[in-house]
């Protein structure tokens, strides 16, 4: 591990723990895009299917339980957002505004990851899958912001940490790249 993945890790868990202080202390999900959480369940759950089925780790046992920690919370964490939306605090979601349709995204993430992928199998697939989808899951998110014209200070906050997260892991992949043959 490298101290961009760990940044971005940071960032990533910073980014989910003020979504969920947000609704859970204004018990309201107004200004959030229940799409965009959903979309980023999706990725999770078909990035870290290994998880689900306890597929042996390739790593040293520390990264190991790290990573299994991390995908646990990203899961659990995604799902509970999508939860929270759609069921306990439904009546403060902003339905009206978050009209962006998930197909586009969906649809060109899976046709990209059937063409441009690793290999074949149906785990490198839906992770590749992942991988497409992730970079475009905020799209919902900053449709809703631009239609409401409205921006919280917990939302350009959120934004803010999720965008340092992707790109402190385009340096991880840079740095890996450069530093670990064959990677």
């Amino acid at each position: 591990m490298n101290i961009f993945r760990l940044a971005g890790d940071v960032l990533h868990v910073l980014s989910i723990a003020l979504l969920l202080r947000k609704i859970l202390r204004t018990q309201s999900c107004h200004g959030i895009s229940l799409k965009t959480q959903l979309l980023y369940m999706i990725v999770f759950l078909t990035r870290y299917l290994d998880v689900i089925f306890l597929l042996p780790a390739h790593f040293s046992p520390f990264l190991s339980f790290y990573n299994l920690i991390m995908k646990v919370l990203f899961i659990s964490s995604s799902a509970f957002t999508v939860y929270a939306m759609r069921y306990k605090f439904y009546k403060t979601y902003d339905k009206s505004h978050d009209t962006f349709r998930m197909e586009f995204i969906l649809v060109p993430s899976a046709v990209l990851a059937l063409i441009f992928n690793h290999g074949y199998r149906p785990l490198e697939l839906l992770w590749t899958f992942s991988i497409y989808l992730e970079a475009l899951a905020i799209l919902p998110q900053l449709t809703m912001l631009w239609r409401t014209r409205e921006i919280e200070t917990f939302t350009k906050d959120y934004i803010f940490c999720l965008g340092g997260y992707r790109a402190m892991y385009l340096l991880n992949w840079i740095f890996r790249v450069i530093t670990e043959p064959g990677y």
